[in-house]
C-alpha cells in the first residue's frame, strides 16, 4: 500500500535545469481557490423562481444586488453577496471571479490523456477518472455513472467547447469513491440542467447556467460572464476536502536557498521531505500553510549537486 496517497515529487538539479517527476496517475485537481466558498457565482444576474434551496454562499460580481431577483435569504444556507455591497465583500467577489477565470483556464488547457467525446451523449456510460474532451456539445440523458474505482481522489474534467445539456430526468451517479468535489465541467458557452435532473460536479461556464424546475445539483454553479437561473432548484455545495500537493515554479536565488512554490490544502499539515537518491528520505519541515499556493524556502541545500523533494498530506 502506498503510504503517501496525497503526494507530489520534484527533482531539482542544482547545477542547472529543473524538472518534474510525475508522482501520481490521472489528472491533478482544479484549484478553485477563493471561488470554492460559493455554491453560486454569477457575473450579470441571479434569478430564481421560488422556492429554491441553496447550501453555500451566493455571489454576484460585477453586477449590483439589484440584479438578484426572486432569491430570498431564507432559501440560502449561507450569505448572498453582491459587488455593490462594497468594501471587503466587493474585494472578495472580485478575487473569486478572478480565481474562477484561473480555474476555468486551467481546466480548459488540460491535454494529457484526453478522451474524445465530441458531441457525445454520456447517458448509459460508466466512466473512470480522467479528462474527457468535446470540441462541440456534450449531453447527458438517462444515467451517467462516474466510477472512481476506489480512488477517492480521482479527478474528472469534462471540457465542453459549446453547450452542456442534462436532459429532463437525467442522473449523474457517483460510485467507487467518486466525489462531486472532484468533478469539473468546463463549459465554453452555457449549461442547461433540465427538469428534475440530478447532476453532480462543479460547473464552470463561460456564459450562463440555467436550471429548470426541480433540478438538483451536488456541486457548484459558477459563471464568468452571464447569469445563473434557478427554478425551484436545489444546490448542495460539496466540501473540497484535501488535495494532493503540487509543486509549481522552483528557483535557486542563492547557493544556500531553494524556493519551492507548493499548491496545498490550507490548514492541513504538510510533510516536506528531501532525498539524494529517491530511496532515503529526510523530513525537511512539517508546515501548515494558510494559503495556497505557498512558497517554502529550503536553506539546507548548500552543498547538494542534486536534490529531490516530495510533499504529502497525512
Amino acid at each position: 500500500m502506498n503510504p503517501y496517497p496525497l503526494k507530489s515529487i520534484v527533482a531539482l538539479a542544482l547545477a542547472g535545469a529543473l524538472h518534474l517527476i510525475q508522482s501520481q496517475a490521472g489528472q491533478p485537481t482544479v484549484n478553485l481557490r477563493g471561488t470554492a466558498q460559493f455554491a453560486i457565482l454569477a457575473a450579470s444576474e441571479v434569478t430564481s423562481v421560488p422556492t429554491s434551496a441553496i447550501k453555500g454562499d451566493v455571489g454576484l460580481s460585477p453586477a449590483a444586488r439589484s440584479k438578484i431577483a426572486g432569491l430570498t435569504p431564507v432559501e440560502v444556507t449561507g450569505s448572498i453577496l453582491a459587488a455593490s455591497d462594497g468594501g471587503a465583500t466587493a474585494v472578495t467577489l472580485t478575487q473569486a471571479q478572478n480565481d474562477l477565470t484561473t480555474a476555468y483556464n486551467d481546466a480548459a488547457g488540460r491535454t494529457l490523456g484526453a478522451v474524445d467525446v465530441v458531441n457525445a451523449d454520456l447517458g448509459g456510460r460508466t466512466l473512470a477518472p480522467g479528462l474527457y474532451k468535446s470540441t462541440g456539445t456534450l449531453n447527458v440523458t438517462g444515467t451517467l455513472t462516474l466510477d472512481a474505482q476506489g480512488d477517492a481522489n480521482g479527478i474528472y474534467i469534462f471540457q465542453v467547447a459549446s453547450v452542456l445539456t442534462a436532459a429532463s430526468g437525467s442522473k449523474v451517479i457517483l460510485a467507487g469513491g467518486a466525489r462531486a468535489a472532484n468533478v469539473f465541467w468546463q463549459v465554453g458557452t452555457s449549461a442547461a440542467i433540465n427538469t428534475t435532473s440530478q447532476f453532480k460536479g462543479n460547473i464552470m461556464a463561460d456564459q450562463s447556467i440555467s436550471f429548470a424546475t426541480g433540478a438538483i445539483l451536488e456541486g457548484r454553479a459558477l459563471v464568468r460572464i452571464g447569469a445563473v437561473t434557478l427554478d425551484s432548484t436545489t444546490i448542495n455545495m460539496p466540501a473540497i476536502g484535501s488535495i494532493a500537493p503540487q509543486f509549481g515554479p522552483i528557483t535557486r536565488p542563492a547557493p544556500n536557498q531553494v524556493n519551492l512554490v507548493i499548491t496545498n490544502t490550507p490548514g492541513l499539515l504538510l510533510t516536506l521531505q528531501t532525498s539524494v537518491n529517491l530511496i532515503d528520505w529526510t523530513t525537511l519541515a512539517t508546515p501548515t500553510f494558510t494559503v495556497s499556493p505557498q512558497t517554502y524556502t529550503d536553506t539546507t541545500a548548500t552543498i547538494a549537486t542534486k536534490r529531490f523533494y516530495r510533499a504529502y498530506h497525512p
